[in-house]
């Protein structure tokens, strides 16, 4: 874990400006509340590396704040050059960030209702978690998770549009989380990945308290397309 050291830490964070790194930590304590309290309780999964890391927790029993820095860190690595340094720096800090507020809400008793009777409800609620949560550290020109270096890896071994990479990675994994989601749960996955993509969108080109529209960097833009 020396990608992780304090010492590298504490440099990401010298260079991120005090607002970005706030949004930045609000992002992660939404994302990972949500995949806690509503997805891990109730079957509803996610696409990508968060949707690997409920399938790890749940046959392997690795703690999310393991395996989520742990995939983060692996898919970071393999697309290094593509990224940048800028946006590594920041994903750094978020990845680390995330990891810690999953350590947080697991330590804690569940802080909302079962929804397990209501998976609709779930799935919309779970969407609104990780598209918000999500959104605000996209924003920002990082990365919640590993997905957009996996996505951007496969799109430029295989020339694929960096969206239609996204679905593959989404599918894939939902595909394995049949493993142990029945498949009317899937659906209600299916039903999240659509929603929370849709808000991720939303929050990262639209300013709430200005007319003009954010002009997203591309780093924005590949997460955007999720």
């Amino acid at each position: 874990m020396n990608f992780l050291s304090r010492e590298r830490i504490r440099a990401a964070l010298r260079r991120i400006p005090v607002i970005r790194i706030l949004m930045i930590l609000a992002g992660t304590a939404i994302l990972s509340f949500g995949l806690v309290n509503i997805h891990q309780r109730t079957g509803i999964t996610e696409g990508g590396v968060l949707g690997l890391v409920l399938f790890l927790n749940h046959w392997f029993a690795i703690p999310s704040s393991i395996a989520s820095p742990l995939l983060d860190l692996l898919c970071y690595l393999m697309a290094w050059k593509t990224l940048g340094k800028s946006f590594i720096r920041v994903s750094l800090f978020s990845t680390t960030s995330l990891a810690l507020f999953f350590k947080l809400w697991e330590a804690l008793p569940p802080l909302l209702p079962d929804l397990s009777a209501t998976p609709l409800l779930a799935a919309i609620a779970g969407a609104s978690f990780v598209g918000i949560g999500v959104g605000l550290v996209v924003r920002q020109g990082g990365s919640s998770g590993g997905d957009d270096a996996l996505a951007l890896t496969l799109s430029r071994l295989t020339r694929w549009k960096i969206s239609r990479a996204y679905a593959v990675t989404d599918v894939t994994v939902l595909m394995l989380s049949l493993s142990y989601i029945p498949f009317s749960s899937i659906i209600y996955s299916l039903i999240t990945v659509m929603i929370s993509s849709q808000l991720i969108e939303f929050i990262v080109h639209v300013r709430p308290f200005s007319r003009k529209r954010r002009k997203p960097a591309k780093s924005i833009e590949h997460d955007s397309a999720r």
